[in-house]
């Protein structure tokens, strides 16, 4: 069985380097969470090695590095991301990185103001040579809101409002755009850079709040956590029904994981993640790819063996069962 592949793209999104080497029609591609590091015992990564992983992970051929936006540690929360801002991240890594697309997964878009979002990154995306994704979320701490004098309760709607605010300045030159939470552009000004390739791809993170048929209208993706698999098709059927004639958005999730020294080790669920053997996690990823997942992004924080082997180990095995090219 194979379900209906992403595609035919805009053809803006098919010269796009970042999202042409995460997004490919009809095949499963692989990245990563930052850190690359497992830490499971603990809310803080050491980001010890940080720089050697992530050309590691660039050289072996995988698609993406997605960073997380986690303002403030929520011991209640117990999970801090790689601590560092993402968009200043991003900055460093696009200097130690080549080929492999650089995302955000996602930024709190309801506790930031869409403009610096958008020139942020404009920016980032031409230290990258376009190879920015820019996903977008409205976070999972409600306790992050107070801190900013942010209401948790309309951030729907404010979301909505800031992801057509930073389409508006990134797409069109001196743009006029009208909103009930955050500025107004008259056609005045103008914000540069523009994208490298015409636009930044914008991925809806999580559900947002939004509908799917609001996803599948407005962004270029949808990435979300790891589903329970058992209604992974039926999800996915839907999510291909909110787009009529259109061409189809692609979908993939992010999921904490561990790799188990065995290769012939069982999958396991292990939490809201999963701990499995590379063959085990092959007929998975297959059996997935079969019912139209676009991409996998592997959260390794539960990860109890050195990085550096878990990479070279799915670079080895996992990745050429999944050609991209």
């Amino acid at each position: 069985m194979h379900a209906p592949s992403i595609g035919p793209l805009p053809s803006e999104l098919q010269s796009h380097p970042g999202y042409r080497r995460v997004f490919k029609p009809g095949q499963l591609t692989f990245g990563f969470i930052m850190p690359l590091e497992g830490y499971p015992d603990s809310p803080f990564p050491t980001l010890q090695n940080h720089v050697r992983l992530a050309k590691q992970a660039d050289e072996a051929g995988f698609s993406a590095l997605w960073m997380r936006d986690v303002p403030f540690y929520d011991p209640n929360f117990g999970d801090t991301g790689q601590m560092l801002d993402p968009m200043v991240y991003l900055g460093f890594l696009a200097a130690h990185t080549r080929q492999i697309a650089l995302g955000t997964a996602g930024i709190v878009l309801t506790l930031r103001d869409p403009l610096i979002v958008a020139k942020q990154a404009t920016s980032v995306d031409q230290l990258l040579e376009g190879r920015l994704l820019l996903g977008l979320s409205t976070g999972d701490r409600s306790v992050e809101y107070p801190a900013f004098g942010l209401d948790y309760d309309n951030r729907a709607e404010r979301y909505r409002e800031g992801f057509g605010l930073i389409k508006a300045v990134t797409e069109s030159s001196f743009p006029i755009a009208q909103s009930e939470h955050y500025g107004r552009l008259d056609g005045a000004i103008d914000l540069i850079p523009k994208p490298v390739h015409q636009r930044i791809p914008m991925l809806v993170v999580g559900r947002a709040r939004q509908t799917f048929s609001w996803i599948a209208e407005h962004s270029d993706g949808w990435l979300w956590h790891l589903s329970d698999f058992r209604q992974l098709p039926t999800m996915l059927e839907e999510w291909r029904a909110m787009h009529g004639g259109n061409w189809l958005r692609p979908y993939g999730y992010g999921a904490f994981f561990d790799l188990e020294d065995n290769p012939n080790a069982p999958l396991q669920y292990v939490g809201n993640g999963l701990r499995s053997g590379r063959n085990a996690l092959i007929a998975l990823l297959s059996h997935q790819q079969a019912h139209g997942v676009s991409h996998v992004a592997f959260n390794l924080k539960s990860l109890r063996r050195p990085a550096e082997d878990a990479l070279a180990e799915l670079a080895e095995f996992v990745l050429p069962q999944f050609p991209s090219v």
